[in-house]
């Protein structure tokens, strides 16, 4: 039974309905299931506010009370709310430093598995494929992404700096996700639709990528 809305919630009916929604998408297409995953969008850029998904909610049938709303050190705002996920600090960086809108994170079996068979050179190359021009901005098939791999770490705030210290190190690199070994997906946009976008265009690239190595090792 969906509980009732918190008081200080109701004025973000409208993003909590597009979570949810994004949410059962998630679930129903094998990339969030269980408790798995976590998702975001920017409620306020001065002081940042975010409403983040609680932790521990079916992300398939997330109710209106399931989320909150947090700063930019992750904090409930105000107190007294469910904890929100234990990655939230990594929400509050892409919103901080790539002026994400919204930010989702699964654990599809093929960001998986490929995170780790892939984390000895640190990242996947994505190139040549039309369906990149899905990506904000890319106008052409002949696009170049790199998609970095970092090590799964329960130390949250250790994983934020590296992420952090990454971007910062290739500041003119195309940026528009990440994934965590043996973990999942870190992709955002300007907007949830912008996002959700993003996430179904590199979701689709790495199914591409593990069928076809797939393919090569049956031939």
């Amino acid at each position: 039974m969906n509980q009732p809305l918190p008081e200080h919630l109701t004025p973000f009916r409208h993003q909590i309905a597009g979570l949810q929604q994004v949410g059962h998408q998630c679930w129903q297409r094998g990339w969030s299931l269980g408790t798995s995953s976590n998702y975001s969008v920017v409620l306020e850029r001065e002081p940042l506010r975010l409403l983040v998904t609680a932790s521990g909610k079916d992300k398939g049938h997330l109710q209106d009370s399931d989320f909150v709303i947090v700063d930019s050190e992750g904090r409930p705002v105000p107190e007294g709310q469910p904890k929100s996920s234990a990655e939230t600090l990594l929400h509050c960086s892409a919103a901080q430093h790539w002026k994400a809108g919204a930010v989702l994170h699964t654990h599809s079996p093929w960001a998986t598995v490929l995170s780790d068979l892939f984390f000895a050179q640190r990242g996947i190359l994505l190139e040549g494929y039309e369906f990149l021009k899905g990506f904000e901005g890319v106008t052409s098939h002949q696009t170049t992404l790199w998609v970095p791999i970092f090590e799964n770490t329960q130390d949250i705030a250790a994983l934020r700096e590296e992420v952090e210290r990454y971007w910062k190190s290739n500041p003119h690199a195309l940026c528009f996700a990440y994934l965590i070994r043996k973990h999942g997906l870190y992709t955002w946009g300007n907007h949830l639709p912008a996002a959700t976008r993003h996430l179904e265009v590199i979701e689709f690239l790495l199914d591409c990528m593990g069928r076809r190595m797939s393919l090569r090792g049956s031939a």
